[in-house]
């Protein structure tokens, strides 16, 4: 039996696989908003629930988060769930729930999850992005997750917007406290915060409804999904030119609107340093697992 904890800004999932890789339990519950004990002590509940659902007991957790841990003193860093950042969440995770804990990246759960077999099987490279309330990305080469001697491989949110116009200068403020950060314009926050300069309407507060919007043909909501798909292709292009990965698997709620793959392959082009006419080999594709994807590759961490 292996427990997953996928750790998110807004959800906090617990999952249980067995050796299949199939489902035996999953609970979901709203994730206590800047409150870190309060985290940890959610945690060990929907464990201790898991654990009395089953029956049965497992030595170990996989716990996928936002951010990254600092090597040099173990503590959490850069989490757009800013009660994790200086805390040492494995320790008093081990602590809380008296046993061994592995923890990663939420973007390198879902990385793992859909390599191992999911929509990226069978190749060697993928890099797995996730586009939600912030924006994260992992590395799965050669059947390993891809760390780094600074902790913070797959980190790409926090590189500046590429190829900004004038009017995307400086680009609006980032958590992280830069300005144009690519979290910053294409997280769902990013997007909503985008649709509200342009269109001037502040009630709709949630990319969603953006989306809805846009569906029914309001111009400002279509303008706005445009402008994001022409963000994400400038920024992953970089990804691709610099690493060539076989696969992008591209996760979390912003992904999940309509007809994303298609027009990010078509605006992809443009940016890649291939000869006028040839196809782009890298694959492109969301989650099999959908949004669950995350918890089982954070299942899979031992």
């Amino acid at each position: 039996m292996r427990i997953g904890i996928d750790l998110g800004g807004t959800k906090i999932e617990a999952a249980v696989l067995d050796a299949a890789g199939h489902f035996r339990f999953r609970e979901r519950v709203a994730t206590p908003q800047g409150d870190y004990l309060a985290t940890l002590q959610t945690i060990h509940q929907l464990i201790e629930r898991a654990e009395m659902a089953l029956d049965e007991t497992c030595g170990f957790v996989g716990i996928g988060h936002p951010g990254s841990v600092n090597p040099a003193d173990g503590c959490i860093r850069n989490a757009n769930s800013t009660c994790l950042n200086g805390q040492s969440l494995q320790r008093d995770l081990e602590e809380t729930l008296q046993r061994p804990v592995r923890l990663a990246n939420d973007a390198d759960c879902l990385a793992l999850s859909e390599a191992m077999d999911g929509a990226a099987y069978g190749c060697s490279s993928v890099f797995a992005v996730i586009l939600g309330t912030g924006v994260g990305g992992g590395w799965f080469i050669h059947g390993h997750l891809q760390q780094g001697p600074n902790g913070l491989a797959g980190e790409w949110g926090h590189n500046p917007l590429a190829i900004s116009s004038p009017d995307e200068m400086p680009g609006p403020t980032c958590y992280c406290g830069k300005h144009g950060c690519i979290e910053a314009w294409l997280s769902g926050p990013g997007l909503v915060a985008d649709f509200q300069r342009e269109s001037h309407d502040l009630a709709i507060t949630d990319a969603l409804s953006v989306v809805k919007l846009a569906g029914q043909g309001h111009q400002a909501a279509q303008q706005t999904l445009n402008r994001h798909t022409q963000r994400l292709a400038r920024s992953l292009a970089l990804i691709i030119n610099a690493v060539d990965p076989e696969a992008i698997v591209l996760g979390g709620g912003v992904a999940q609107r309509p007809n994303l793959i298609a027009d990010l392959q078509a605006a992809l082009v443009a940016h890649l340093f291939l000869p006028a006419g040839t196809p782009l080999r890298t694959k492109l594709s969301l989650p099999m697992f959908g949004d669950s994807s995350g918890v089982r590759g954070a299942a899979r961490l031992f």
